[in-house]
């Protein structure tokens, strides 16, 4: 369950980039910064920085409950390195999108609630429940939806299950999702105000 763990706990972090984004747009903060001579896309980088940061420190006091609680892995050095890797392109991946969904948003409020809808993919996925154990409309969501290989991956650099074609699937839905969310978010920053 480590795995759906881990990704759970990313994607609760992004509400909160959201929610901040949100209130910068509403306080006025963001049309600040637009009228100053700094590069533009430094004020979503750093968002998308400071959220990164915190939200990894916080996967690192994950990884160490669980194994204080019995998470028993089995991964190499490499394995480890590539599992980090992993939850970082994932990281940045949600964030993007939750400073897109933020600057998407008319409200704080709607800003915090946009990202918990990311919160259902784990749940959906293979994180708690194994795919294949599902009802068939479920499973086929389970299989072909972002979180699954991303688990899956996870799982398999952990307790060396093997990783299989998941790790590359991983990889392109992370790469995928920052694409999404950063034109997103690029296009919804420099929109006209009026």
């Amino acid at each position: 369950m480590t795995p759906g763990i881990l990704l759970l706990s990313i994607a609760s972090g992004a509400a909160g980039t959201a929610t901040t984004i949100a209130m910068d747009i509403t306080e006025g903060i963001i049309a600040r910064f637009k009228t100053m001579a700094i590069f533009r896309p430094s004020v979503l980088t750093g968002h998308v920085t400071a959220n990164v940061l915190q939200t990894m420190f916080g996967v690192v006091v994950l990884v160490a409950v669980g194994l204080a609680v019995g998470f028993r892995p089995t991964a190499t050095p490499l394995e480890w390195l590539v599992a980090a890797a992993l939850l970082l392109g994932v990281t940045i991946a949600i964030t993007w999108l939750a400073v897109a969904s933020g600057l998407a948003a008319k409200t704080v409020e709607t800003a915090s609630n946009w990202p918990l809808l990311l919160l259902l993919f784990p749940f959906l996925g293979s994180g708690f429940v194994p795919a294949a154990s599902m009802p068939a409309g479920l499973r086929w969501f389970a299989e072909y939806q972002p979180f699954t290989p991303m688990m899956e991956t996870l799982r398999g650099l952990l307790l060396g299950t093997g990783v299989g074609p998941n790790g590359w699937l991983a990889a392109a839905w992370c790469l995928a999702l920052t694409a999404i969310g950063y034109v997103w978010a690029r296009r919804l920053y420099n929109r006209d105000p009026r």
